[in-house]
């Protein structure tokens, strides 16, 4: 970063910390522009130990976030999202905004857990039912306008600002921008498959009894390498191997959760809310013709087609409770990501300002698509059938801002990363005419992104 910058950031947060009647400030300003993930990099050399990075599938916005002024996080099964809002708004009550720009503000980052109610495995500890940060210096790209939010403690914060100096020193010195390389995969497991294959059957059963309708059943697989994964390099190929996704991470004292998700929960701004079903999916074609034919398949198949009419339901119905006007097209699209294809159908509703993000997210999570139907049943079987502690896989991930607008996403096509080691995760909608080893296969096709991103050919499993 040009030194003028970095010195004029410097005198601005000591200006205004000293001057401050509260107990935290948070300033804002436009930089030169770069990309968000060479801060996301930094952190691998930096004394905070917590960074996070967010990316829309338009690459509209892009956040990254490194370190950790304020924390919320909720490990109870109580009211969680009500939890987390009001916990957000006393942050805001105590927190003097400073900016360039006139909606500029503090931004609140995090997710949650699928399921409370699931009994947690170790590798999940740093991963709380609702965890949510305010990073120290926040880096992000709205249309190519690239600003810095500085948060941090009013008093005592002498240390911090050294260390946000020396990373701002950092940002723009082009040697640190070389990407590390992974390291080679020399373990490949697929966690109790034989367990998991018979849930399939125990579900398939249930449903054709008139138990449910669908049940969403998730597998594990662990990966282990020969050396230390680096949560950036495995960021920086799914930005080049997933550019139309939405791409976290979340990295807590080590461990980073991290994924390329087709699939938005909801998004809100100002009165408006966007949400999009999605279920149904099939692979990728070797060709034009032959993925054409593939996506052709897919949108008259029966099975698929049933999946996505519960959740565009499900979606709709939610909507329709919490807004005036709400609009759904009629027939799904198809969705082509690099590796898979699926039904889509997007959502638009109006509401007034009562409707809060985080309500919406509640009244949303889980859709059929990742839990199933009816919503209550369906989480039953999950927490007494499902082989693994889904932690974060599959639960809403995402930001809001002071202004009440953000976006989360589902996050799917994920993974757990951990020194030497990755915990993938895939699931498949459980409906009466499915087959076993179809679902099975559905999950690979579906653990191909988080493979690829870290440098593991299918072949090599």
């Amino acid at each position: 970063m040009a030194t003028l910058y970095q010195h004029q950031i410097r005198k601005k947060l000591e200006m205004i910390t000293k001057s401050a009647c509260q107990p935290f400030v948070s300033w804002s300003g436009i930089v030169p522009s770069i990309a968000p993930v060479y801060l996301f990099k930094l952190g691998e050399t930096s004394s905070f130990s917590e960074r996070f990075y967010w990316s829309d599938r338009s690459n509209e916005v892009v956040y990254a976030g490194i370190g950790c002024t304020y924390v919320i996080d909720e490990e109870g099964d109580g009211p969680r999202f009500s939890i987390i809002e009001e916990k957000w708004h006393d942050f805001l009550n105590m927190t003097e905004v400073h900016g360039e720009e006139e909606k500029a503000t503090p931004v609140l980052f995090g997710g949650f857990s699928f399921d409370p109610l699931k009994k947690k495995t170790d590798k999940w500890t740093h991963f709380s039912n609702a965890k949510f940060i305010v990073p120290t210096v926040l880096l992000s790209l709205k249309k190519d306008c690239a600003m810095i939010t500085i948060t941090v403690p009013s008093k005592n914060n002498q240390s911090m600002l050294e260390e946000i100096d020396r990373l701002l020193g950092l940002l723009y010195t082009k040697s640190f921008h070389q990407t590390p390389s992974l390291p080679r995969c020399v373990t490949y497991e697929e966690i109790r498959t034989d367990e998991w294959i018979h849930a399939v059957r125990q579900i398939i059963d249930g449903i054709q009894q008139g138990s449910f309708d669908k049940v969403v059943l998730a597998r594990e697989v662990r990966l282990q390498f020969d050396g230390q994964l680096t949560p950036s390099a495995v960021l920086e190929h799914l930005c080049e191997q997933q550019p139309f996704s939405y791409l976290f991470a979340f990295e807590q004292a080590g461990s980073c959760f991290i994924g390329a998700s087709p699939e938005q929960l909801v998004k809100k701004e100002e009165h408006t809310f966007y949400s999009t079903c999605l279920a149904g999916s099939i692979r990728r074609g070797r060709t034009s013709s032959e993925d054409e034919s593939l996506g052709q398949v897919l949108l008259q198949d029966e099975k698929n087609l049933h999946e996505h009419r519960f959740v565009v339901e499900m979606i709709r119905q939610a909507m329709q409770d919490v807004c005036e006007d709400v609009k759904i097209s009629p027939e799904p699209q198809l969705l082509k990501m690099r590796d898979i294809q699926h039904l889509y159908t997007p959502v638009i509703g109006k509401s007034d300002s009562r409707v809060s993000l985080l309500s919406v997210v509640e009244r949303l999570h889980p859709t059929p698509a990742l839990g199933g139907a009816p919503k209550e049943k369906a989480l039953e079987m999950i927490r007494e059938a499902e082989p693994l502690d889904r932690g974060w896989y599959a639960a809403p991930i995402g930001w809001m801002n002071a202004m009440g607008d953000g976006e989360f996403a589902v996050a799917i096509r994920s993974g757990l990363l951990q020194g030497n080691e990755a915990f993938l995760f895939a699931g498949c909608g459980v409906v009466g005419d499915s087959e076993p080893f179809s679902e099975y296969e559905e999950t690979n096709v579906k653990l191909k992104p988080m493979l690829s991103a870290l440098g593991v050919k299918q072949d090599e499993r």
